[in-house]
């Protein structure tokens, strides 16, 4: 099996690095990924692979318009290129950790072709305020 499962509670060390847990490792065939905050809760931590369909959309969105440029441009510079150490930990810079409220705690969400990385308590707070009709239905569309 390939890609990015589960839920994973880690601890963001005094240097703001943080472990992978051994199943994303051997799920990441690439050593480089992106980190980056592309929704205002949460960081996404992106494989190369994946990063490079990512990156290319983006080139193909800035030509849409004067908006569009500059979404592309408030993304590429929010980006941020990590490469786990010999240990298997990545380091999340300061102004991304501030930025979606990370400090001791966190989840490692694998999410199949990428990595969510939440605060606990906004996972919590984001997953209770979803509705549980809505999201039966979409359930249903996609195992049924």
């Amino acid at each position: 099996m390939t890609g990015f499962l589960g839920r994973y509670e880690h601890q963001l060390d005094d240097k703001g690095r943080v472990a992978l847990p051994a199943s994303f490792r051997k799920g990441a065939e690439e050593s480089r990924f992106v980190l980056l905050q592309w929704e205002a809760d949460h960081l996404t931590l992106f494989p190369e692979s994946t990063w490079v369909e990512v990156e290319s959309r983006l080139k193909e969105f800035r030509r849409g318009g004067t908006a569009e440029k500059r979404f592309a441009r408030r993304i590429l510079a929010n980006a941020h290129e990590v490469v786990p150490d010999k240990q298997g930990r990545i380091l999340i810079p300061s102004w991304l950790q501030e930025a979606a409220g990370l400090e001791g705690s966190i989840l490692l969400l694998g999410q199949s072709d990428q990595i969510d990385i939440w605060d606990p308590k906004r996972w919590d707070a984001a997953m209770s305020d979803e509705d549980e009709a809505a999201a039966s239905d979409l359930a249903d569309r996609i195992f049924l």
